[in-house]
């Protein structure tokens, strides 16, 4: 096994129960937020359902996922609805408001800026409430690729690395490229209304939060 694919099995593995703990922590956080109670009708927009197994009420739940991506056969005590459609253009769930709409480390994967922004306000026209999250550049391990202090390498020194990457992993060299970390103003100019929460570790930011309760 290459240096490379070593690095990034270990960095995952060692990821995962942190990221457990902490999906765990934020869910707990939202249900507080949102007061959900059994039967909400809830839009999870790019999510999986393994994130929904720490809510015990059970919810209504409907997931959009481009083709192929959710894990539909997950068991789960709620009510999951798969639709398979692109987040950023949701017309034909127009018919009626859920009462939240949710989204955990989606929107920094949706493209430019008009596909951000066209994002935003499928979330904003389609909720009651809203829950957007999104990583924070300022956490010392970057979430997607693993890198220690990723965002303040000269841009000429992450192009050769991903040129290296791409090679041998075309896929996962892609994802990272496509990714796109907002800042928290960037956040508040998508969702004016949210209030904007930060996630911190070891009182690091970890992520930021666009929270809209409702009027």
């Amino acid at each position: 096994m290459q240096w490379k694919h070593l690095r990034i099995a270990t960095f995952y593995a060692l990821l995962l129960p942190y990221s457990k703990r902490a999906r765990s922590k934020r869910m707990r956080l939202f249900a507080a937020l949102a007061g959900l109670r059994e039967g909400m009708r809830i839009l999870d927009l790019g999510g999986q359902p393994m994130i929904w197994d720490s809510i015990p009420r059970k919810l209504d739940l409907t997931i959009v996922n481009l083709p192929g991506i959710a894990e539909q056969s997950i068991p789960t005590h709620h009510v999951i609805r798969y639709v398979e459609a692109d987040a950023c253009a949701l017309g034909d769930l127009a018919e009626q408001p859920f009462d939240v709409v949710f989204s955990n480390s989606v929107i920094e994967h949706v493209g430019g800026a008009e596909r951000r922004q066209a994002f935003a306000a499928e979330a904003r026209r389609l909720g009651r409430a809203y829950w957007v999250q999104t990583p924070s550049r300022w956490f010392p391990i970057e979430a997607h690729c693993g890198m220690p202090f990723w965002w303040l390498y000269p841009a000429r020194v992450r192009q050769f690395l991903l040129a290296r990457w791409r090679h041998s992993l075309p896929n996962w060299t892609r994802m990272v490229e496509e990714t796109t970390v907002l800042s928290k103003d960037e956040l508040q100019q998508l969702f004016p209304e949210a209030t904007i929460l930060t996630e911190r570790s070891l009182g690091i930011a970890k992520s930021y939060i666009a929270w809209f309760p409702g009027r």
